[in-house]
């Protein structure tokens, strides 16, 4: 005869603790006087890691880890959960911490290698050049290898202004509805990052939720101005919710709710500067896409997934017919401290409200 216990279905096991590899090797003492952890990441931005440790006692009395021959600059660290990678990056700064009456810690601040584009800022040009062409050269600048998923519109002059690397290719990313990331040594352009699904259901693996459906940066239209020098003519084009019809097709976008309630709305992008028709419509149809996404803005706080990061699709339940359904994530923080575990805090956005 079964017992109760055996008719009882099993939690999966998750890791309580993320494990921590520096050089590649993993350090056994810095995981176990781990106090605290932040790892930061967001759509247009780089990775950051922020740990902190306990730095007193332990095997031997005194300071633990103030020899350098593990915690030093420039030293490669990864922090995991299991075997999934939730950060890879190089330490850039090391901080102390000594509280009255408390015990001392020790922490490390690392960056990924987006660090090298931020921190090179340059003078130049390109000539009849993409954004896809601009990558190429950057990766090729910092010893990374180009990773090109998109069809980027050429321009026949791009200038760089004492404009860092990072600065450059985040703001031709932005004109093209596109965005770029590191992943180890191999630099990024795509319009979206591979899409990984993470189901996430209110409340149970998603533990808090806030949404927020706002008409105030919405628009009917967004028409973009500039100036065609060969033909002396104007280059504009009009984008309307046409541009985001596919992400919209189950719901109610912004632009439609805005028209319904407070009639027509529409804005002049007049700083793009387009130069031709077709960098207008991209620029119009980039922009409207950008700003429609941002119709539903929300955050929230859910169980630690490696799946969970930048540019995945949250398939949230348990929310009811207007905010249930697919969003997409825009940064992600994993944060783990001795009194609350492990948790992900996201933001995330969509263009469309779910209908009644």
């Amino acid at each position: 005869m079964a017992t109760a216990a055996s008719n009882v279905t099993p939690l999966p096991m998750r890791a309580a603790r993320p494990t921590i590899e520096i050089d590649g090797k993993r350090v056994d003492t810095l995981e176990s006087s781990l106090q605290m952890m932040e790892l930061s990441d967001t759509v247009e931005g780089m990775a950051h890691a922020a740990l902190t440790f306990g730095n007193w006692g332990g095997e031997t009395s005194g300071f633990q880890h103030f020899d350098r021959k593990t915690i030093e600059f420039g030293r490669p660290i990864k922090v995991k959960l299991g075997d999934d990678l939730l950060f890879e990056g190089r330490i850039s700064a090391i901080v102390a911490d000594y509280p009255d009456g408390g015990t001392p810690t020790i922490g490390v601040l690392a960056e990924d290698r987006l660090q090298d584009l931020r921190m090179t800022r340059r003078t130049r040009t390109f000539e009849k050049a993409s954004l896809a062409d601009v990558v190429r050269t950057v990766a090729s600048d910092h010893g990374l290898s180009p990773k090109i998923d998109l069809q980027a519109t050429t321009q026949p002059y791009i200038a760089q202004v004492n404009q860092s690397d990072l600065a450059l290719l985040h703001d031709l990313a932005r004109r093209e509805d596109a965005i770029v990331w590191v992943a180890g040594t191999e630099l990024h352009a795509a319009k979206l990052r591979p899409a990984t699904r993470v189901e996430l259901r209110w409340a149970g693996s998603l533990r808090e939720f806030h949404v927020e459906a706002d008409l105030a940066s919405q628009r009917t239209a967004l028409v973009a101005t500039g100036w065609n020098v060969a033909d002396k003519a104007a280059a504009t084009s009009r984008a309307t919710d046409a541009a985001v019809s596919s992400e919209t097709s189950s719901t109610d976008g912004g632009a439609k709710i805005l028209q319904a309630a407070f009639g027509a709305r529409v804005d002049t992008i007049a700083h793009a500067l387009p130069r031709n028709g077709t960098e207008a419509r991209a620029v119009a149809e980039a922009s409207f896409r950008h700003m429609a996404r941002r119709f539903l803005t929300a955050e929230g706080v859910a169980e630690t997934k490696a799946d969970l990061r930048v540019g995945a699709t949250l398939a949230l339940t348990g929310l009811g017919k207007l905010f249930d359904g697919d969003y997409r994530a825009t940064a992600v923080t994993h944060r783990f401290d001795q009194a609350a575990g492990m948790r992900s805090e996201f933001r995330c956005e969509r263009a469309g409200l779910g209908r009644p």
